[in-house]
């Protein structure tokens, strides 16, 4: 049996993961609507974005005079690194199909993450790692249940995160250049904006959320060369219920599932991943447009 105390446990635990879910579905939905594009290497750049801020934090060859550097500045240069990654990424990988049918792009998406997926094997090895916790104290007591302070440096990240990308897109030039492209790109093209350009930087875009959300999760759920593809698929599956296309449906999708999976797991942790696939599969049957997805004739 599980008191009120556990199940409140499992709730928080619910939101925190769920909230990293909507910040890497928010990656997806990005692309998505500048390119119609499923960019399933999504997950490899939130597993690059911890492994390469583990690499710099601890001592080792790659970092300055054999020293580990700052946490602060390890993590700016890991999101900067994984940053242009993103855009060397759509320029050699996705910009030569730009012509070709969006279902081989999806598939050279597919067949990128597991070449970087090999290759993040092969300088890493199969070892898990992890960062220091950004907040060192004790955990916060919330009836019965407790709160790890990290909990609340996601939380807080994802937040801020989701406003600034909603006011960039509304409120800036670029943003609304960007929306202009994926709404209509030959429209878009004869009003002066290159819709090519907005591609890149919405895979910019997407590489920067998926690297801060490897980043944040590193110091609690740890790091290896293989989270990606969990945590990508989880991303998708976010994106879906929200519709593509909708940042608040994104966002609750994000806390849906890792609810759910979380309360799954009060029931058996066996399921916990199975759960996530289950709701997409209701998802797409009762409502393929998403939660807040356009509707189509």
């Amino acid at each position: 049996m599980f008191n009120l105390s556990v199940l409140l446990q499992y709730l928080i635990s619910g939101i925190t993961q769920g909230s990293v879910y909507a910040l890497i579905g928010l990656g997806f939905m990005v692309i998505y609507n500048s390119s119609a594009i499923i960019n399933f290497a999504q997950g490899e750049f939130v597993m690059l974005g911890g492994m390469i801020a583990v690499t710099l934090v601890t001592a080792g060859t790659m970092t300055i005079f054999g020293a580990g550097l700052p946490l602060p500045l390890a993590i700016i240069l890991a999101i900067v690194v994984v940053t242009l990654f993103g855009i060397l990424f759509q320029h050699l990988a996705v910009r030569p199909l730009k012509k070709s049918p969006v279902l081989m792009v999806v598939i050279m998406t597919i067949g990128a993450s597991i070449f970087i997926r090999g290759v993040a094997m092969l300088i890493w090895n199969k070892d898990s790692f992890s960062l220091p916790l950004f907040i060192e104290g004790k955990p916060i007591p919330v009836f019965g249940a407790v709160i790890v302070p990290h909990y609340l440096v996601i939380l807080g990240t994802t937040i801020i995160l989701m406003v600034l990308l909603q006011l960039f897109f509304k409120l800036t030039l670029v943003g609304q250049a960007m929306r202009a492209s994926a709404v209509n790109r030959k429209g878009a093209s004869l009003c002066g904006i290159r819709p090519e350009r907005m591609v890149k930087l919405s895979f910019a875009i997407s590489a920067t959320l998926a690297s801060i959300a490897g980043i944040i999760i590193a110091p609690t759920n740890l790091t290896s060369y293989d989270i990606g593809i969990r945590l990508g698929l989880k991303g998708f599956v976010v994106a879906v219920i929200g519709g593509l296309s909708s940042f608040v449906g994104t966002i609750c999708g994000g806390f849906l599932v890792g609810i759910v999976e979380a309360m799954g797991a009060v029931i058996s942790s066996q399921y916990r991943d199975a759960i996530t696939f289950i709701i997409l599969i209701g998802m797409l049957l009762i409502r393929p447009n998403g939660i807040f997805g356009r509707k189509t004739d």
